[in-house]
């Protein structure tokens, strides 16, 4: 990681898991971003004294890990690809730095709208035979179980930063890497972030102005997707291979 992130993120004023209790985002609009290493800096000397950076036992960069599951032709995955607007993800993530382990389901809606429903389980668990996470999933989400296996591990680092008004959130997830279960490829890119804004509707936003005098657009970006899509090259991608030139373009241009 740039080690000016580090300084910069270490710099600001902390905020305990506690405080960020009250962060109650009730016209909640999420927005993401993609960027390299160096934008990150110019983005964070533009917000670092008006913005918490979470703290968890004296960390600011929590490491998470991620497994996703799909059907053996990845339902799920060409789902998204074909740009259905219901759809589902089915993933167990774990923060690492606690050893906290979730069953997570996310829905999207055709109304735009996602939906996210957990369950914490142990980090050993089989969540397709563990009768507490068959029901759970049973009823969040449409597939049979007997059809789910995991298909995509991500790794990252994540700083979460609050505004002082909290009205506003963001994560930051950096070190990016992903490895494929069922052919064991991997792939990364270290050098580029995945930034989701999640704010107050109604809220004025610094960050937003900040990206806007930085040239910065939204950019929407799935995880699974880009890392199922790099990871193995012969499934079907068309839809996001402009997404893969321009992550390429990027690395190439943040060196």
């Amino acid at each position: 990681m740039n080690p000016e992130i580090l300084d910069i993120v270490n710099s600001m004023k902390p905020i305990s898991l506690d405080e960020m209790k009250d962060v109650r985002l009730m016209n909640r609009v999420d927005t993401k971003y993609l960027v390299t290493s160096n934008q990150l800096v110019s983005i964070l000397h533009g917000v670092r004294d008006y913005y918490y950076a979470q703290e968890v036992e004296g960390n600011r960069f929590s490491p998470y890990r991620t497994v996703y599951f799909d059907t053996p032709d990845l339902t799920m995955y060409i789902i998204h690809h074909d740009r259905h607007l219901v759809r589902d993800k089915v993933r167990v993530r774990t923060y690492v730095d606690s050893n906290l382990t979730f069953c997570e389901v996310k829905h999207k809606t055709n109304k735009g709208r996602t939906k996210k429903s957990r369950l914490q389980i142990q980090p050993e668990t089989n969540i397709v035979e563990d009768p507490e996470t068959v029901a759970f999933l049973k009823e969040y989400q449409p597939y049979p179980l007997d059809s789910l296996g995991p298909q995509l591990e991500t790794a990252f680092d994540r700083i979460t930063l609050v505004n002082h008004e909290k009205t506003e959130r963001l994560t930051i997830d950096c070190n990016l890497k992903f490895r494929n279960f069922a052919v064991g490829t991997t792939a990364s890119f270290d050098e580029l972030v995945v930034m989701e804004l999640k704010q107050d509707g109604r809220a004025r936003s610094l960050l937003k102005q900040v990206l806007f005098d930085l040239r910065i657009k939204p950019y929407k970006i799935s995880k699974y997707c880009i890392g199922t899509a790099m990871t193995r090259p012969e499934v079907k991608q068309n839809r996001f291979k402009k997404k893969i030139r321009r992550i390429n373009k990027l690395k190439s241009n943040n060196t």
